[in-house]
């Protein structure tokens, strides 16, 4: 490990930067963490390929890892895949936040009765980011249900962090539409687009020129383990510097098939990029988002 490390810092210290904040991490119960492993290791119908863990170590070693990284910041994406599980994570993930001050507050919801309620409660105890993965929970993000939740989050302007691209494979309620819908609804949501959108990367980013809180995060997204499936399209490379101020850089440490400066590489090595755009992405885009200081 310790010969990963340098890597790392060699990049973000030749920026000139502080650090990296990484919008897109996942730190979960153990017993939730253990299933979603299972499931990589399983190769199961949303991956259909082989997936090692780069980083399957106990929680306080990713923590560390990260540290020593020199990310300065970092989220605990929970996600719900079914009715009565959010709160708990919520509860989880407040008190994970509470015993690791550089991790931002997490929480996420579900479309059931009383979800308002609860990211209510979550926003009034000082949630910094939601997260939300339509793949995975298999829900319309227009439901009724969640009518109340994105009213609440854009009224607090709480990112939220959301898989809604059909990548790895297709979902029920995955691709842009859904999503050009909701923003048509509630145009003041700040939203992290989780992994490009891939594989629309096209449309998500025309998404993202189109609403001043739309944002994209980083997450996967040209790596040789990406582009074996799903590459980005040329002409999507060549207008990344339009929406320089709302690109974040995110990991899916540490679920990751490779290791974290090969996550950090396949962005620095994109053509028509500087290293103004690389310090946007890598720090001072979330650091404004989040209003982080330090």
């Amino acid at each position: 490990m310790q010969d990963s490390i340098q890597p790392v810092r060699q990049i973000w210290e030749s920026l000139g930067l502080p650090g990296v904040i990484d919008v897109h991490t996942h730190f979960m119960p153990k017993s939730v963490m253990d299933k979603v492993w299972k499931y990589f290791d399983a190769k199961g119908p949303m991956t259909r390929r082989a997936w090692p863990i780069t980083y399957r170590t106990d929680e306080a070693q990713r923590v560390n890892t990260l540290r020593r990284f020199g990310v300065r910041w970092f989220t605990s994406l929970v996600y719900a895949h079914k009715p009565q599980m959010a709160e708990w994570l919520n509860q989880w993930a407040a008190q994970f936040a509470l015993t690791t001050p550089d991790c931002l507050h997490t929480a996420t919801f579900y479309p059931e009765p009383g979800a308002a309620d609860y990211v209510a409660r979550a926003v009034d105890a000082g949630a910094k980011v939601f997260k939300a993965h339509i793949q995975v929970g298999d829900y319309d993000p227009n439901d009724p249900l969640l009518d109340g939740v994105w009213a609440i989050l854009q009224e607090a302007a709480v990112p939220v962090v959301i898989h809604c691209g059909s990548g790895p494979v297709p979902g029920n309620h995955t691709g842009p539409d859904p999503i050009r819908s909701l923003l048509r609804r509630y145009p003041r949501l700040a939203l992290v687009i989780a992994h490009m959108g891939m594989p629309e990367y096209a449309d998500f980013l025309d998404i993202c020129a189109a609403h001043e809180n739309a944002h994209l995060d980083t997450t996967m997204a040209f790596t040789p383990f990406v582009d074996d499936m799903m590459p980005a399209p040329a002409e999507v490379l060549r207008r990344l510097p339009d929406v320089a101020d709302r690109i974040l850089f995110g990991s899916d440490f540490p679920n990751i098939p490779y290791d974290y400066a090969t996550a950090m590489t396949a962005i620095t090595t994109l053509d028509g990029v500087d290293d103004a755009w690389l310090r946007g992405v890598f720090y001072g885009n979330a650091a404004r988002l989040f209003a982080l200081n330090g």
